[in-house]
């Protein structure tokens, strides 16, 4: 595998970048790397963008992605630039992955051991032990070429695939037809569905809209393994921005960018610092929509308005982090907590919005793993509710679905923590909007659905202003951490005139 794409020299431009996510660091890193002077401005207070972190009274939360997934992606990274992550971060594997509850009273364990799976699935359904084993064999198919050829290698343009070699490779992936209906050709157990389907909320989706493609995530879950980064994803930050410095990127924090100006070779930022930042080029990091309908004039969009009001969006969440008082031993450093049925769920996000009345929800206890995030004698955590983009969350709504929430963990994991709480902070969709500057308060951006996926997603490159390039979770790979990482090499190969 070719670890070191060639980027092409950039000595001598200046570039600006908006926005300090994993897709904007990323993208400084390659820049730099290649000569430029790059200026990465972020918003906030702190690097990282979703992946911020919340420090509170000796509690540290993970506000964001918690899940370190696809470890060779964050290898591939550092090495072309010949480092490796543990250089900047230390990962160890989580046993088990996560655990589930479902609200009938039925729990699991998915683990790293896959003859344990195998067992597993087994239990539930005569056949599907085996059917597990074809079930990963075609995921790890999916994953390995996909990557290679339809990730690592942006594909913007619909003549980009009709191509024989394109052909080749694309030849036995799951192209065609979604989530769902892949799943059932392997699975009739409702429960095995769901453990194949989880992921789906991670990349924005429902099992009735995502590509079967997707299904390479099941890959990643029980072949490659779930891990956890000591100090959790925010340690990974840091190193990435360590790598940076250490490349010559300059970071400007407390610094939103309010307007773009100018085209190559002669662009200005202008930031709410007061100062203007020159650059020959600039690319953004920034919420895609935003820096369309907020940072450039109307006559340097690429996309209308009914562009962006016509787009699916991944959900945004309902989030509640808490700091209590002693240990939580039913629950995993991950846990999912599942209803039987959860179409009603997926409805009230991309159908019917609303706030779900018997929700889907995954806890986060990285005081499980790791000692320093928590003081002692307590347990950090935090709750995560898929909701739909654009809804109401106004004080009232919150707190009512604060105590609906609290009631359903100790009713299904056996886990009451309301009389145990001394850190709390609530995170939904007026902070997303407002720290983040997300459309309609996503959590992620746009969805993977089958008309928003690949060469369907915003481009890396602006058409209407020479000189202006995208990264992060809008353009392609899409959506998730390794994804943004991804991203980032795939702007910056546009910015060299590479592609």
């Amino acid at each position: 595998m070719d670890v070191s794409p060639d980027i092409g020299s950039l000595a001598g431009e200046s570039v600006v970048v908006i926005g300090g996510g994993f897709g904007g660091l990323s993208t400084a890193c390659y820049l730099a790397d290649a000569g430029a002077d790059v200026t990465l401005l972020e918003k906030n207070g702190s690097l990282g963008g979703r992946a911020s972190r919340l420090e509170v009274d000796g509690f540290r939360f993970d506000m964001g992605p918690s899940w370190y997934l696809m470890p060779d992606v964050f290898e591939r990274f550092f090495a072309h630039f010949d480092r490796t992550p543990e250089e900047y971060y230390s990962v160890s594997q989580l046993d088990p992955h996560y655990r589930v509850f479902w609200k009938d009273g039925d729990q699991v364990d998915v683990v790293p051991e896959l003859e344990a799976n195998r067992e597993l699935f087994e239990s539930y359904e005569p056949g599907a032990g085996e059917a597990l084993d074809r079930y990963l064999e075609k995921a790890r198919y999916n994953y390995e070429v996909g990557m290679e050829h339809f990730v690592y290698e942006d594909r913007p343009r619909l003549r980009d695939y009709v191509d024989t070699d394109v052909l080749r490779h694309a030849h036995g992936l799951s192209l065609l037809g979604s989530m769902q209906g892949h799943v059932e050709d392997y699975f009739e157990h409702p429960k095995l569905q769901q453990l194949m389907q989880y992921s789906l909320v991670f990349l924005g989706g429902s099992p009735t809209n995502t590509p079967a493609l997707y299904n390479l995530m099941s890959h990643v879950d029980f072949n490659m393994g779930v891990h956890y980064p000591d100090g959790g994803i925010a340690a990974v930050v840091d190193g990435i921005v360590e790598l940076g410095s250490e490349l010559g990127v300059e970071y400007v924090t407390d610094a939103e960018a309010t307007a773009i100006e100018g085209h190559r070779g002669g662009f200005a930022v202008d930031a709410a610092n007061g100062e203007r930042y020159l650059a020959d080029l600039v690319v953004s990091d920034a919420d895609y929509a935003h820096t369309e309908r907020e940072l450039l004039p109307p006559e340097k969009r690429q996309y209308t308005e009914e562009y962006w009001e016509s787009r699916t969006y991944a959900p945004s969440a309902f989030l509640v982090y808490l700091g209590v008082e002693g240990e939580v031993p039913e629950l995993a450093h991950h846990t999912l907590v599942l209803p039987t049925e959860w179409d009603d769920h997926f409805e009230r996000i991309f159908e019917d919005p609303s706030w779900p009345e018997d929700p889907a929800y995954y806890l986060c206890v990285p005081s499980k793993t790791d000692d320093a995030v928590a003081p002692e004698g307590h347990s950090n955590l935090f709750a995560l509710v898929p909701i739909a983009a654009g809804l109401e969350d106004d004080a009232e709504t919150r707190e009512r679905y604060r105590e609906r929430l609290l009631a359903d963990i100790a009713e299904n994991t056996g886990t009451d923590l309301r009389d145990r709480i001394v850190v709390e902070e609530t995170f939904s969709v007026s902070e997303f909007a407002d720290r983040y500057n997300s459309y309609r308060g996503s959590a992620l951006g746009l969805a993977h659905t089958l008309s928003q996926t690949s060469l369907l997603r915003p481009s890396h490159a602006s058409d209407a202003v020479d000189g202006l390039y995208f990264t992060g979770s809008y353009t392609t790979p899409g959506i998730g951490v390794p994804m943004c990482l991804i991203s980032g090499q795939l702007t910056a190969e546009y910015v060299a005139g590479s592609e």
